[in-house]
């Protein structure tokens, strides 16, 4: 029998199921106000009906999430998206509004999609993500003695 000591997590363990190809995230749980965020909240649900009017639900689904972790509680802007999807790079942007038109977010949805591995530089962003971008990440690699796993 192990003796060690079991380490406590410090927040209960976090994932969301993803049904769709793509996913978008929204965060829902300010980390700086203690409780549920209310630009979030209403954001995801511009998205949702968004992501709907254009079609685009077979691609993607919009969920709410914890923290990401983005957000400058100092600029009172604490809306941050994310875009995911397998095999593909993973995108957050910060100083989302709700309220404000959302056409660069559909149209980074659709870039997103039509993009095999999610990859874009700057110049192929729309127009007010640019200065929004909070991280690319490359899609997740997995290299082992006999090869790459996806």
């Amino acid at each position: 029998m192990d003796d060690s000591p079991i380490r406590p997590l410090a927040t209960p363990p976090y994932a969301v199921v993803q049904s769709a190809p793509h996913q978008i995230l929204v965060c829902k749980a300010c980390k700086h106000m203690g409780a549920g965020c209310q630009p979030g909240l209403r954001l995801l649900e511009q998205l949702r009906a968004a992501i709907a009017a254009a079609g685009l639900c077979d691609s993607f689904e919009v969920s709410g999430t914890a923290c990401l972790a983005g957000c400058v509680p100092a600029h009172g802007t604490p809306c941050v998206v994310g875009w995911r999807a397998a095999a593909k790079a993973t995108w957050l942007f910060g100083d989302i509004e709700p309220g404000q038109p959302i056409d660069d977010l559909l149209a980074f949805s659709r870039l997103y999609a039509a993009r095999e591995d999610g990859w874009m530089n700057g110049r192929d962003l729309p127009a007010r993500l640019c200065d929004s971008t909070l991280a690319r990440i490359p899609a997740a690699m997995i290299v082992t003695r006999q090869g790459s796993v996806r």
